[in-house]
């Protein structure tokens, strides 16, 4: 095999793309996992994120179904408008919450001096700045009492700000959301994220604001609330649950139109869901594998033909079935490991590289090559050597040392 590299590499390329994979899946999940939960950080370890939901519907509640449809994704057309503002006056009064406060969600476009953007708009209370860990770079936030006076004052995301403005400093500018003006406040310091949907991109406006002058709605979509005690989280949870059920005349937990998670629980659900992310990359990765076992295969079957004459003059000069097998096995073990290592390094340095690229967007986004990833990747390699190593060599210790010297 050392005779035709060219061949061992084509032969071993997908062991190689299949390790990588396995080595950017698992690298990736841990880097994006840091990410999340340093944003969920910025709320506090003792927040609580309350979403309305479209509850499960009579008939999946007959068949013991239980779904549902979170709208703060807006990936439903049914539109919830049970959360309101009286819901989070009710959780503030409750023993054990610190604060809590509203949001909305909006998109609009805003403009200054013939700059024009595409934005998202959350419209929340003062109550906000008491929870979110977000600093200012300049200005200052708005007021309690420019949310009770609908005011048309702005905090804007970092980026939003450099897009707008450039040079130019943006306190006390007017830009127009929509078709509004809006004086701007406060200029948040950067963030990261990705796209539109980045924090660094947003408009934040009075949540009154943007329910009565924007969007022309009197509900929410999203209440965030923070706790005093976490050893209480569960049972706040729980005492918010009823009170949520109280306020929208719900008798069955069933039927609840609204999800309430602590800081702990949503990082559940997310590792719920990279789980699930991750098992299928893997499974893509794992048929890679496959295919280089197959290719394995089949370069050992020629390596067997090649060398019909080395096997029959090592059987004649008293070399035994399991010397044979052992060599061939052993031969096809280091190819699909030598395939493991180059593709341990090929999907580290590419994990690297997303996460050089995630920096470049400000995100919080660590660069992590876990040990099990590379167990997990070197034990699948030297497996499938093993598995699709041992025909070739049996076939080989099969032959019989006559008739092989005579092939030759």
């Amino acid at each position: 095999m050392g005779n035709n590299k060219v061949r061992t590499l084509l032969t071993t390329l997908g062991i190689i793309i299949g390790s990588a994979m396995v080595i950017l899946v698992f690298s990736a999940g841990a880097g994006f996992k840091s990410y999340i939960e340093a944003e969920i950080d910025s709320y506090g370890s003792n927040a609580v994120f309350i979403e309305t939901r479209v509850p499960p519907t009579t008939q999946a509640l007959a068949n013991g179904v239980s779904e549902s449809i979170n709208t703060s994704t807006g990936t439903t057309a049914v539109a919830i408008t049970s959360l309101k503002t009286r819901d989070v006056a009710d959780i503030k009064r409750w023993p054990n919450v610190a604060d809590a406060y509203g949001i909305v969600i909006g998109q609009k476009a805003a403009a200054y001096k013939g700059v024009k953007k595409n934005i998202m708009f959350w419209g929340s209370d003062p109550g906000r700045f008491q929870i979110d860990k977000g600093e200012l770079a300049s200005g200052r936030f708005y007021t309690e009492r420019e949310e009770l006076g609908l005011s048309q004052v702005a905090i804007l995301g970092y980026e939003l700000a450099r897009d707008l403005f450039g040079e130019e400093d943006p306190i006390n500018k007017i830009i127009r959301v929509g078709d509004l003006n809006f004086t701007v406040v406060g200029v948040y310091e950067e963030r990261g994220g990705f796209g539109p949907h980045s924090t660094d991109n947003v408009v934040f406006i009075p949540l009154r604001t943007a329910q009565k002058k924007i969007l022309g709605i009197d509900h929410l979509v999203t209440v965030i609330a923070q706790i005093e005690e976490s050893d209480a989280a569960e049972a706040t949870v729980e005492d918010i649950r009823a009170i949520l059920r109280r306020n929208h005349n719900i008798d069955d937990p069933k039927k609840d139109d609204f999800l309430v998670q602590t800081s702990a629980q949503a990082l559940n659900t997310l590792g719920a869901v990279l789980a699930g992310i991750n098992f299928l990359l893997i499974a893509v990765a794992a048929i890679s594998l496959l295919v280089g076992g197959v290719g394995i295969m089949n370069i050992m079957y020629v390596a067997v033909t090649e060398r019909i004459g080395e096997i029959g003059l090592k059987k004649a000069l008293g070399a035994k079935r399991s010397d044979i097998l052992s060599e061939f096995l052993l031969e096809a073990v280091l190819l699909t490991l030598l395939g493991g290592v180059a593709g341990i390094l090929s999907g580290a340095a590419m994990a690297f590289l997303v996460s050089k690229i995630a920096a470049s967007y400000g995100l919080a986004w660590d660069y992590i090559v876990p040990l099990y990833g590379i167990i997990i990747s070197v034990s699948i390699s030297a497996l499938i050597g093993i598995v699709f190593g041992v025909f070739p060599a049996r076939n080989a210790a099969k032959l019989d040392p006559i008739q092989a010297l005579n092939k030759e």
